[in-house]
């Protein structure tokens, strides 16, 4: 007789969208992947399991560009500790880089409000369905899911039917809005990495596991040149206050929020003298930005890739609400948080959100340690006003830092990604 070889994904084998076909439910003995010895009367003798078990494999969904970052951090941490993996799902370029073969871009799917998810429907169907699809037909070892929680958590649903575990990275922010949403999480997610400090109570009569691993941001943000250097690279003066304009990166902050600061810095340079650079993200038109600029007849330098060392070289930030101003906070630097929607977006905001505060470093503390000027507040003339009581107040502004040094201390040490990855680890190895 004569006996050959054959891989799984050969001729004969239907590889799923991982490339090989092994089943991977919770408390299923893993089925043989690899190599099998085919008999001459068609028959396939399989090797012994330690040798035939193929590499872990994870479904992975981030939908929003934060997510794509955090998750590749994530993914580096993991490869560390779990070496064979082979990893598949809906991310960035991030994510590609760090070795996960997308089969959606974060870039189709990404939203911000109703009525843009509106506009977007058809695609975030069509990639939950193809992810859908994967977890019932292909049954990775593990589904990692990361924040997008509107998505994410009918995906945990799915996943959770099929018997396979789920780990979620930034868990959905039901302090927010929705905390309904904990019994959500508690019945279809295994494992909860948290982000801030105040999360865990909110999980824990619950949830399985909830653990707080403290912030990624942590180990990312950081200035690497001294604000004189950083000044000098883009001419500007050393000598003149920096005031740092932050609008957003979506192109409907830059049509609703840009506006306004950019009246305040006409008047700030008008009434101080005050020099203005703006943090140009990479998801906006450059063109927009452009026009509004010399609309406003201020003279403000654009600066691309390089927005860390623009807030360390500030004296003060302009920054709309969301990530940014928890950046700004990391980096110590005094604020005005601005932000401004629709008045449907605002109305339907005003109706869903359950929290006092907008910016993530209010939140953090508990009250106010910035100004928030929202909505019908953020009027040029009214942040210029916030502004000065800043610049002109040595007391208000030495406060404001030193508060913002105990946002950046209750948020943890750094390695989030090192301790969710063991989190992560811990339900393959359970798998």
């Amino acid at each position: 007789m004569t006996n050959r070889t054959i891989r799984w994904g050969e001729p004969g084998c239907t590889p799923g969208s991982f490339g090989t076909s092994r089943s991977a439910s919770r408390g299923r003995e893993p089925s043989v992947s690899g190599t099998a010895t085919l008999m001459a009367d068609g028959s396939a003798t399989p090797l012994a399991a330690e040798e035939a078990v193929g590499p872990r494999r994870i479904l992975l969904v981030a939908g929003e560009a934060s997510g794509d970052l955090h998750g590749a951090d994530l993914v580096r941490a993991l490869r560390r500790i779990v070496p064979d993996l082979e990893i598949v799902g809906l991310g960035g370029e991030r994510l590609r880089q760090a070795g996960v073969r997308t089969v959606a871009d974060v870039a189709d799917v990404a939203t911000v409000g109703v009525i843009e998810a509106v506009g977007r429907l058809g695609k975030l169907a069509r990639t939950y369905f193809t992810l859908a699809r994967m977890v019932r037909r292909d049954r990775p070892d593990l589904v990692i899911l990361i924040d997008f929680p509107e998505f994410n958590l009918r995906l945990a649903r799915v996943a959770n039917r099929a018997g396979i575990p789920v780990f979620y990275y930034i868990g959905p922010q039901v302090w927010a809005w929705r905390r309904g949403r904990v019994r959500t999480v508690a019945r279809t997610v295994d494992a909860l990495a948290l982000v801030f400090p105040f999360e865990p109570p909110l999980y824990a009569s619950q949830c399985r596991e909830a653990e707080f691993v403290g912030h990624p941001l942590l180990d990312s943000v950081g200035a690497t040149r001294s604000r004189e250097d950083t000044l000098r690279l883009y001419g500007l003066d050393t000598e003149r206050v920096t005031v740092a304009l932050l609008p957003g990166s979506r192109g409907k902050e830059i049509r609703y929020v840009l506006p306004r600061m950019l009246t305040a810095a006409e008047i700030l340079e008008r009434e101080r003298g005050c020099q203005f650079a703006l943090a140009l993200a990479e998801t906006v038109e450059r063109s927009e930005v452009e026009a509004q600029v010399v609309r406003s007849g201020v003279q403000v330098r654009l600066i691309e890739r390089d927005t860390y060392n623009l807030i360390h070289a500030a004296d003060l930030v302009l920054v709309a609400s969301g990530t940014a101003t928890l950046e700004t906070a990391l980096l110590e630097r005094p604020m005005v948080i601005v932000y401004r929607l629709s008045m449907v977006s605002y109305a339907l905001a005003r109706m869903l959100v359950g929290v006092k505060f907008i910016g993530i470093p209010n939140i953090v503390r508990g009250r106010q340690v910035v100004p928030e000027l929202v909505q019908g507040l953020a009027t040029g003339t009214r942040i210029a006003a916030a502004a000065r009581s800043i610049l002109d107040d040595s007391d208000t502004r030495h406060r404001m830092v030193r508060e913002l040094a105990e946002v950046r201390s209750a948020l943890g040490s750094g390695g989030a990604a090192a301790r969710a990855a063991e989190m992560a680890r811990r339900l393959l190895g359970a798998a």
